[in-house]
């Protein structure tokens, strides 16, 4: 049995309170940690408190959370002063992807912290060891990837670089999963880790396919919809495999592999996106297209997706298996998720 982590007496802060910085922080408040939210930018003091009240609000309204958002609210701190994370045990930081940015933060936040309190990134693209060697204390530097939004998603990759504590990363393995998390421990650092690995994989072969008249966009994503996004929340490549037939996987591959692009260059479907100013939903400028309207829609739509999508998950964990196992008297076990949960 894993000894339970009193997460109401662990203090922790999120550095860094853009889109992200601030779903981690509501996701933290659920779970019953005190946070200390401590802006690096003035400007993110004009939103943060309205995007978290926000996230409470509608995770209230979709029972995800019981209490009213002020409850939470009385958990957080949003400040400027880096001097209010000094009780923390743990701190996320959640600056843009700059190593020179985050090594600035990295020294403002060791200024205060205790020499054992864990400090942690959300980077997606830098490779842990790189960021550790911008720290004093390099074996108590992990990498948190969280997904947007943070407090709804069963997401979260804690990367190790080649200094960090083994004994720490399990720690924080077992720390996730009060945030309601199915984490994934990657035990080798390696640059984009998993989960981003895999996709920018399919994004390549999702360029290529359009770029070369396969395909259009429009084609590309309803054929992801309506297969892998059919699948992949049940379960992962390797699961599927196993449930549809290995062998036949085998034989297609050999043929299959050779065709696929290997491309290392930016594809110039985006690169031209990207020039011209587009962001996407953000701006109503990317792939598709979009009125003003639409994109404001689109963004509401992903949001009350993401509370589906997460009901539908929850009925069907990782252990959903030896759950029912055990349902029927077999010798199935839970495992960490069932002690937690």
């Amino acid at each position: 049995m894993t000894k339970k982590i009193q997460v109401h007496e662990l203090p922790v802060g999120v550095v860094g309170l853009g889109l992200m910085g601030s779903s981690i922080a509501t996701c933290l408040l659920i779970a019953g940690h005190p946070v200390v939210a401590v802006a690096p930018i003035s400007a993110d003091l004009d939103h943060a408190e309205r995007r978290i009240r926000e996230h409470l609000s509608r995770a209230q309204q979709e029972q995800l959370i019981r209490e009213a958002p002020d409850y939470y609210f009385r958990n957080l701190t949003i400040t400027e002063d880096y001097q209010a994370l000094q009780p923390c045990g743990l701190v996320i930081e959640c600056t843009i992807e700059s190593p020179e940015i985050k090594k600035t933060v990295y020294g403002k936040i060791e200024d205060v912290i205790a020499p054992d309190a864990l400090l942690t990134s959300n980077t997606s693209a830098i490779p842990i060891s790189q960021l550790q060697q911008q720290t004093r204390h390099p074996e108590r530097f992990f990498g948190l990837h969280w997904s947007e939004p943070s407090h709804t998603t069963r997401f979260l990759e804690i990367i190790c670089g080649e200094k960090s504590d083994q004994t720490v990363a399990e720690y924080l393995y077992a720390l996730a999963h009060y945030w309601g998390k199915e984490p994934t421990l990657v035990r080798k650092d390696i640059r984009g880790f998993i989960a981003n690995r895999l996709a920018y994989a399919m994004y390549r072969e999702a360029f290529y396919l359009v770029e070369n008249g396969y395909a259009t966009v429009e084609d590309v994503d309803r054929a992801c919809r309506n297969n892998t996004g059919y699948w992949m929340t049940l379960v992962g490549v390797f699961g599927w495999m196993d449930l549809t037939g290995v062998p036949a996987y085998h034989t297609v591959m050999k043929d299959l592999f050779p065709t696929l692009s290997n491309s290392t260059e930016v594809p110039r479907l985006i690169d031209d996106i990207v020039k011209a100013g587009g962001k996407g939903v953000a701006n109503a400028h990317g792939f598709h297209q979009y009125t003003p309207e639409e994109a404001k829609l689109w963004e509401e739509t992903y949001t009350e997706f993401a509370y589906d999508i997460r009901k539908l998950a929850l009925k069907y964990p990782a252990d959903v298996v030896k759950r029912k196992l055990g349902e029927q008297g077999g010798s199935g076990t839970s495992g960490i998720e069932g002690e937690i949960e």
